[in-house]
């Protein structure tokens, strides 16, 4: 197998995990028709796949959610845990409004489909390609955790704000950073407001898990809200990006997609709009294809706010955190274990510190 984080030679080998016959049959009449993807492999349940994971060692697999003899979602935790490879969910269980696809992405699925959405005449089904390119060159979350089963009230008593807003850009693998990530903070952390590339559905039904898990409140942004401490912010997607405005930069704004945005809620525009905080904004890139906020981070950066960007070898895809490393928009690189603490420095003070 080639190590996952560079590019490969040859065609990326899949392996199809799914009990009906039908949709093993979809899936590899719409990946031969890309010549970087070769299926090597199918399997009717996840006992059958385990076999095959052994003999066939592909790069990529997909995986349907209820099977015979083991869930889906049962099977991926195990996969990751003594085998990680990416692994794409395809089921009609993983739809955007699916608390399913949630709980996959938090144990660590690349990706998420709708299996009734892959038909030639969809743009899912286009964009399945790429996304099976795309995870066999990604980089797996080294020294994996497993999935937080609550949150624990964090002590409160050792962090004192100081005043600064965090402003958080993520894409694909960004589910498990950012639980990771804010699992960390406690209850009276920095205000955050975070630009996570998902469909609208999919960040209502984020937003209700991660209020679970977490220490700080979870909430969906909404113009006019003022932004407090204590309170994470998700950009709600959709047609609508989430932004900051106002005299100190403190209140929620919602700015309209256009037709030429790649991405919903879009990093650009919210780092963009956080630079006015000059000193006041905490900026962090984290994992995702493409280059979204690149810009808006080096704005942030000559505007003497922090930027922190996440690690090539601790992202999922280092491709935004790369982008902002490559123009010098990150004030410091930091891995994903060391993230939540950088923040905190970044935004808290010690008791001691003078008010």
């Amino acid at each position: 197998m080639t190590p996952i984080g560079g590019p490969l030679d040859r065609p990326v080998r899949v392996l199809v995990v799914d009990d009906t016959r039908t949709v093993r049959l979809l899936i590899r009449a719409l990946a031969s028709r890309d010549r970087r993807i070769e299926i090597v492999g199918e399997a009717a349940d996840p006992i059958e796949a385990g076999q095959k994971l052994k003999e066939l060692n592909p790069d990529v697999m997909t995986l349907d959610v209820e099977m015979p003899r083991m869930n889906g979602l049962v099977f991926l935790e195990k996969v990751l845990k003594h085998r990680p490879l990416p692994v794409i969910m395809i089921s009609s269980h993983t739809s955007a409004n699916s608390d399913t696809a949630v709980k996959a992405l938090a144990l660590g699925a690349f990706e998420c489909f709708d299996v009734r959405r892959l038909r030639p005449s969809d743009p899912a089904a286009e964009r399945l390609s790429e996304v099976l390119v795309a995870a066999a060159t990604s980089r797996g979350l080294p020294g994996r955790a497993p999935p937080v089963a609550a949150a624990a009230p964090a002590a409160t008593s050792d962090f004192r704000w100081n005043g600064k807003t965090v402003v958080i850009g993520s894409s694909t693998g960004g589910v498990e950073t950012l639980i990771r990530i804010l699992s960390d903070f406690p209850a009276n952390g920095p205000p955050v407001v975070i630009a996570q590339h998902m469909p609208a559905n999919f960040l209502v039904s984020f937003a209700g898990r991660l209020e679970k898990l977490i220490a700080p409140k979870v909430a969906l942004a909404r113009p006019g809200l003022t932004v407090e401490q204590g309170t994470v912010w998700l950009g709600p997607g959709g047609e609508e990006h989430v932004a900051l405005e106002g005299p100190r930069g403190n209140v929620l704004a919602s700015v309209a997609k256009c037709e030429s945005d790649l991405y919903s809620p879009s990093v650009e525009v919210l780092f963009t709009s956080a630079a006015s905080l000059g000193r006041r904004a905490v900026a962090v890139m984290l994992t995702g294809m493409g280059r979204d906020g690149a810009d808006g981070m080096l704005k942030i950066r000559d505007a003497g706010g922090h930027t922190i960007a996440q690690s090539g070898e601790t992202a999922v895809v280092d491709g935004m955190p790369r982008a902002a490393r490559d123009i010098g928009a990150a004030v410091e690189v930091a891995d994903l274990s060391d993230i939540a603490a950088r923040i905190l420095d970044a935004t808290g003070r010690p008791l001691t510190s003078a008010s």
